[in-house]
């Protein structure tokens, strides 16, 4: 897997649209107690089961992973001038 620039910066910008996205869709939020690895991996499970991104192969599915798909999904979802993609 070919690694992002400023992919610690889109994930942060990933976990934060993510979460507003899941109140959106009747989530209760998180705390802020959550662990981030744990906001990771709800946030992922949320955007494949809308199938908003591709899921990863089960054997594949681990921590690293699942930043990178969150940070490609973002990067995506972003302007192309956006000052993260350059």
């Amino acid at each position: 897997m070919k690694k992002l620039k400023n992919e610690a910066e889109l994930l942060k910008k990933a976990i934060v649209i993510g979460e507003g996205y899941a109140k959106n869709r009747g989530y209760k939020g998180f705390s802020t107690t959550n662990a981030a690895k744990d906001k990771i991996e709800s946030l992922y499970r949320l955007l494949v089961n809308d199938k908003l991104i591709q899921p990863l192969p089960k054997d594949a599915e681990d921590l690293a992973s699942m930043k990178h798909k969150l940070s490609l999904w973002i990067a995506k979802q972003l302007p192309a001038d956006h000052p993260l993609l350059k």
